[in-house]
């Protein structure tokens, strides 16, 4: 009415078909209005041929956003010659999609006053300029801690899991925000997942319709595990689908609610996340890598050189036990993190920065694509060592005899599970890759098994074996 249209003085019925899938959202307002204005004559049916309408509508007939329009607008690129018509406010997001005609009235009036006339103006926008990556936290921020940042380096090559364990104050948190810096840029295709992704969740920036830059989630440890993994009605991505393709940071790991850490097996394993509700499943993509970090006991100084930690056993035993055992399996790499001596902190110097080591990190991800790309055509889409199949690596990994007699030692050993082989075999991996070695050689497993506990804890069983 608002808009100089006549509604007629009769029940109107709207069917949303099929019926059996829920529906849910205001992106339904635009084209069940035109569905009206065809039905009662006021616009001709033929003009809406070919085309798919997504929008809200206010009460003075104006066109607003909506979330999701980066999904619709990859569905409707699959229609041969469909245009789609959408909120201005979505235009720089769908025309991300290539291949996709773009229509974006201000108004219901202005749009059918459009359909009336003629041909519709094309409203694509030109694709914003990426911001830079200069700038950001950078690994020459952090005071020692070699073999803290070899271990990050060696997880961003091959898209390993990481726990970070040592005393308050360490550089825990610090380094695990500098990881994202040694990342590899987005893909074109991977940027797109990520973008969709955060439009369905709403969260897309209005300044920035296309996320280039790898996600760095960290929800707070009072998370539910709907917040974590997604859910609620309509079902909604949680973290783990907000950090896909980049990083999930989990501070302070043994204060989540066991049942919330449990519920990271799934996507940890499949890299996707399946809700199920009454009548439909709804599946968010969750492909991230993992970054935790604990301290070692309540206290938080055990193991640590500078102060004695005093928990009794019992108390540390119960404060480790929050971690379920087939969560710890999951995480590739354990890494210790020791304090760093005041004299160190005083003392400045230089240290390595972020560029440096992202340039070593992305040659070895050309030479894992490239890897699986040459095994078989159903592993091209294969990025990381972490997603291989373990198949494959048992077959073709190249270990050199003396590497797989020590990998088969340590297994028995340390008790390995059949997960945790493939893991430490995935680790060493990736480290020949960044020494450009086409063979794991014995020193890459020696240094794998480093990064995996021992039973017990103890790291000195897994130093015994290595020196074995």
């Amino acid at each position: 009415l608002n808009s100089g249209f006549a509604l007629p003085p009769r029940r109107i019925t709207v069917n949303l078909a099929p019926a059996d899938i829920k529906k849910d959202g205001t992106a339904f307002d635009l084209p069940i209005a035109l569905g009206i204005l065809v039905a009662t004559g006021q616009l001709a049916g033929s003009s809406l041929a070919s085309c798919v309408a997504v929008g809200e509508l206010g009460l003075d007939g104006a066109v607003r956003g909506t979330r999701g329009a980066l999904s619709v607008a990859r569905r409707v690129a699959e229609l041969a010659g469909a245009t789609l018509i959408l909120p201005p406010a979505n235009v720089v997001e769908a025309s991300l999609v290539s291949g996709v005609r773009l229509v974006a009235p201000a108004t219901l009036g202005g749009l059918v006053a459009a359909l009336r006339g003629g041909p519709l103006a094309d409203a694509r926008a030109a694709p914003a300029a990426p911001p830079s990556r200069d700038g950001g936290p950078d690994f020459a921020d952090v005071v020692g801690q070699g073999a803290a940042k070899r271990a990050l380096e060696v997880a961003a090559a091959g898209g390993h899991n990481v726990l970070l364990f040592g005393p308050p104050g360490a550089g825990k948190t610090m380094l695990a925000r500098r990881l994202p810096g040694i990342l590899p840029a987005l893909g074109e295709a991977e940027a797109l997942e990520v973008t969709a992704v955060h439009s369905v969740a709403g969260l897309l920036p209005a300044d920035r319709p296309l996320i280039t830059e790898r996600p760095f989630r960290a929800p707070h440890h009072t998370v539910s595990d709907a917040g974590l993994i997604g859910g609620g009605t309509p079902p909604r991505p949680g973290e783990v689908s907000l950090a896909h393709r980049g990083v999930l940071f989990l501070d302070e790991l043994l204060e989540f609610r066991r049942h919330v850490t449990e519920s990271l097996r799934q996507p940890l394993e499949d890299g996707r996340v399946v809700i199920a509700r009454a009548g439909h499943t709804v599946v968010f993509p969750a492909r991230f890598s993992l970054v935790a970090a604990m301290n070692p006991c309540p206290c938080g100084y055990a193991g640590d050189a500078t102060r004695a930690c005093y928990c009794p056993e019992g108390d540390v035993s119960r404060y480790r036990a929050r971690i379920s055992g087939p969560v710890t399996d999951r995480i590739d790499m354990h890494v210790f993190v020791g304090s760093v001596p005041l004299r160190a902190l005083s003392s400045g110097g230089s240290a390595e920065r972020s560029a440096s080591v992202r340039a070593r990190v992305e040659m070895a991800r050309a030479a894992q694509r490239l890897r699986y790309a040459r095994a078989s055509p159903q592993w091209g889409s294969i990025a990381v060592n972490a997603h291989a199949p373990p198949r494959w690596l048992d077959a073709s990994s190249a270990l050199v005899p003396a590497a797989r007699a020590l990998l088969a030692r340590a297994a028995e050993r340390l008790a390995l599970s059949a997960r945790g082989y493939h893991r430490v075999l995935r680790v060493a991996r990736t480290i020949a890759d960044l020494d450009e070695a086409e063979t794991v050689a014995e020193v890459h497993v020696a240094e794998a098994l480093r990064y995996r506990p021992a039973p017990g804890g103890a790291s000195a069983g897994v130093a015994s074996i290595v020196a074995r």
